[in-house]
């Protein structure tokens, strides 16, 4: 795995009305020709967020077949699934992936320095406090080095998510926010996996239709809110990333 590199690469803030422009001219396109366009512009500058569920290994799977050098990174928060760890070994062994391009993102606090700062079991007692120290704060940092990232975020997965631009201006991490695939609906992604055989995390067939943290995430229902698994009982759906 690659370790996080010095530096920072920023690009100038667009004017919003710019923006919104240039994300309104790709919403008949589709998310390859979003990637095209986004990793041309800001080759070099550029970082794919990766969780390893199903929009994000689709994801890898299109960048690949436009520049393959791009790099990814994901959060490893200490506590992701066995299952999503082997997801990633076959990603990476299937598309080639260089060390260089796997950035792997850790807290700066142990699981046992966390317990003894904040007391045990905090994504029990403080989950929001929990993600800020094992998902925020690493992502500010990855996030530092790069003018622009692509997330899977869709639309449809939650109303925090509604109103999604294909390419916008990140106001929490200062950057351009690439979101490929904000139009599509998870059949479209389920589609597309199967049609290029792409490697998925084996959860997702065990009514997990949203991955997180060991702890903080459950198996929905057929019919449920695909997020209702996130933060059982907390009336939490969102981590920060993606506010």
């Amino acid at each position: 795995m690659a370790e996080l590199k010095t530096g920072q690469s920023v690009v100038n803030r667009p004017a919003d009305d710019e923006l919104k422009s240039l994300s309104d001219s790709f919403e008949a396109k589709q998310p390859w020709e979003v990637l095209e366009y986004a990793l041309k512009v800001y080759r070099q500058r550029i970082v794919l967020a990766c969780s390893f569920g199903a929009e994000d290994v689709a994801l890898v799977d299109m960048v690949h077949r436009i520049d393959p050098e791009t790099p990814l990174f994901y959060l490893d928060t200490d506590f992701l699934f066995p299952e999503t760890l082997e997801v990633r070994d076959r990603i990476i062994a299937r598309y080639g992936l260089k060390p260089a391009q796997v950035i792997q993102m850790k807290p700066l606090l142990t699981p046992e320095q966390q317990g003894a700062q904040h007391g045990d079991a905090l994504w029990a007692s403080k989950p929001d406090q929990c993600c800020e120290i094992r998902k925020i704060e690493p992502l500010t940092r990855v996030l530092a080095q790069y003018g622009a990232w692509i997330t899977g975020i869709r639309r449809d997965q939650a109303p925090t998510r509604a109103n999604a631009g294909l390419i916008e201006w990140d106001k929490k991490f200062n950057l351009i926010k690439i979101n490929p695939l904000a139009r599509w609906t998870s059949e479209q992604v389920w589609m597309y996996l199967q049609l290029h055989e792409v490697p998925y995390n084996r959860l997702h067939d065990r009514n997990y239709p949203s991955i997180g943290c060991t702890h903080c995430t459950a198996p929905v229902l057929p019919g449920d809110d695909p997020r209702s698994g996130r933060w059982k009982n907390f009336g939490k759906t969102e981590c920060g990333l993606h506010k």
